[in-house]
Order: C-alpha cells, then sequence, then structure tokens
C-alpha cells in the first residue's frame, strides 16, 4: 500500500474536497460511509475510485488541513490530476466576471475544484443523467460498476471499477432496463459498442477546437449537447464549456435573459461570454451548485 497527504495550504485557493465530489460533476466516486449525495458532511469519510487505465484502487480524504491519500500505486500524480490540485483557483475565483450570482457562488462555495474524470466514464454518467437527480445518477453509476466493472481486492475490501467499453457493450438492454436505466439502456450499449468496436472514442474530441469537440460528441448515441458540454467540462478540458442543464437554463431566465438567444448554439457563446470566457465552465460548475443546493455548502 502506498500513502501520502498533499497539504491544503499548498493548493493556489484551497480545496474542497467534498463540495469537489458532490457537486454533480462526477459519478464516478464512492464515499465509503455510503452516503454520497445525501447532503450530509462526513469529514472523516474516504472517498475511492479507481485510476484510469491502471486499475489501481485510490481513496482520498481531508482531515486536519491535508489531503490523504492511500492507493495500490503512488498514487501523487493522479490525485493531482483527478482533483486539478494544480489549478490556480485563487486566480480562476478573481478572474470571474463581477456578476452578483457568480460572486455569490464563488464566496459560498470556496475550495470547490474541477473534476478530470476519465471520459469513456464521464459520457456514460451523463448519457445516465437524463431526467434523474444527483443521488439517483450516482446510484446508477454505481450500479454499471458493480454489475459489470472488474473487482479490485484491497486493503481487505473489494472494490469495483467502472466498466470498460467492452464490458458494457456486452450487456443487454434488457438488463439495464432491469437495473433502473430504462430508456437510456439502448443508448448506453449503443455507445459502449461504437467505443468498444473503434468506431469513435471521446477523447478524440480533446484535441479539436471547442464547438466542433462538442459536435463530435453528439456522435454518440444519447448525446445532444448539454451531455456533449459535460463531458469537455469534465473529462477533457474544455474549461470554457457551460452545459445549459436545467439550472443555468433557470439562471439566464431569472438572471441573464439577455442571453437566450433562442437555440443551444448562440445561447452558449452568449452564456459563456457572460461567465468570463476561458474559465466559464468553472462559474457554470459554481452557479449549478449554489442554485441546486440554495446557497448551502451541502
Amino acid at each position: 500500500m502506498e500513502t501520502g497527504a498533499i497539504p491544503i495550504d499548498d493548493l493556489s485557493g484551497g480545496l474542497d474536497c467534498y463540495l469537489t465530489l458532490e457537486s454533480g460533476q462526477t459519478y464516478l466516486w464512492q464515499r465509503e460511509d455510503g452516503k454520497m449525495y445525501t447532503g450530509e458532511r462526513n469529514p472523516d469519510a474516504w472517498y475511492h475510485t479507481t485510476i484510469p487505465d491502471t486499475g489501481d484502487v485510490l481513496r482520498v480524504r481531508q482531515r486536519d488541513g491535508r489531503l490523504e491519500w492511500t492507493s495500490t500505486t503512488d498514487a501523487d500524480s493522479h490525485v493531482r490530476r483527478l482533483l486539478r490540485l494544480d489549478d490556480d483557483l485563487e486566480t480562476i475565483a478573481a478572474a470571474a466576471p463581477e456578476e452578483s450570482l457568480v460572486r455569490e457562488a464563488y464566496d459560498c462555495h470556496r475550495g470547490m475544484r474541477l473534476v478530470e474524470d476519465p471520459a469513456f466514464g464521464c459520457l456514460i454518467s451523463f448519457i445516465c443523467s437524463a431526467q434523474m437527480r444527483v443521488k439517483r445518477i450516482h446510484n446508477m453509476v454505481s450500479t454499471l460498476a458493480h454489475e459489470y466493472g472488474d473487482e479490485l481486492a484491497f486493503e481487505g475490501e473489494t472494490y469495483h471499477a467502472f466498466p470498460r467499453p467492452e464490458q458494457l457493450a456486452s450487456a443487454t438492454e434488457a438488463e439495464l432496463r432491469d437495473l433502473g436505466l430504462g430508456y437510456r439502456a439502448p443508448y448506453v450499449v449503443r455507445t459502449a459498442e461504437m467505443v468498444a468496436g473503434g468506431e469513435a472514442h471521446p477523447e478524440e474530441a480533446r484535441d479539436r477546437p471547442y464547438e466542433e469537440a462538442r459536435e463530435y460528441l453528439t456522435r454518440f448515441v444519447g448525446v445532444g449537447d448539454k451531455v456533449a458540454d459535460c463531458v469537455l467540462l469534465f473529462a477533457l478540458g474544455f474549461d470554457e464549456a457551460v452545459p445549459l442543464d436545467t439550472w443555468i437554463k433557470s439562471a439566464i431566465e431569472d438572471y441573464y435573459p439577455d442571453c437566450d438567444r433562442g437555440n443551444y448554439a448562440r445561447t452558449s457563446r452568449a452564456i459563456r461570454e457572460r461567465f468570463g470566457g476561458q474559465y466559464a465552465g468553472y462559474a457554470q460548475t459554481y452557479v449549478f451548485h449554489h442554485l441546486r443546493t440554495g446557497g448551502r455548502d451541502a
């Protein structure tokens, strides 16, 4: 077992691990007390996931001013990448536009960082997200890992990795419907088949210009512009992406009606500019969490 600790004070803008992992960005982490996305903090609880492409288990928790980690490998670089600890969060927050809603969100949820999830797991997670609350999405994604992912042993416990494309492609629509995916089942199966068969891979969007990358991702079954923007923002490093979900559409209606341009592409461009351009996705994530929780830190 490998262990390590990263002082929070060494991170520009700090870190709130709870907000980062339970703000609706990621559904590929688990909290070991079983209460993830319940709105209850537990400073002693470990979060765990598996490191992409290695199969190693990674556990983190924030305690006594440090981010502690344990893993089956030396995971310091993986922790920094997955939780984007090298982002200059202080500078990003300071550069946010002087919009009252944005500033209020940043002030209320200090230390929340964007994540960098593996692209395939992120893609499937947000295909599952349609018309779902965050806890239900998390439960659904966890079930897929338990049913189809590899079992991994670590410190006397059994963990489940999110399925590889070929593992998920082996599922049937009927099986996934029985697991509660409903009408999303054929979308998940067909998308997994596309990736497993080499027809397309979400990683192929990474080096494209932003709007071209979004268009590329919509080739996957069940992926529209909003889901594509989520994958770009939470997996592929497009910090300017602003997914137009229910909460952001509500913010546009209530605070930025001039940004409503009648279709997704034009409205997206307008709200990206209003949210500051380069780091508009950071502002979006803070505003999304702020509106969803009514300004609480839960």
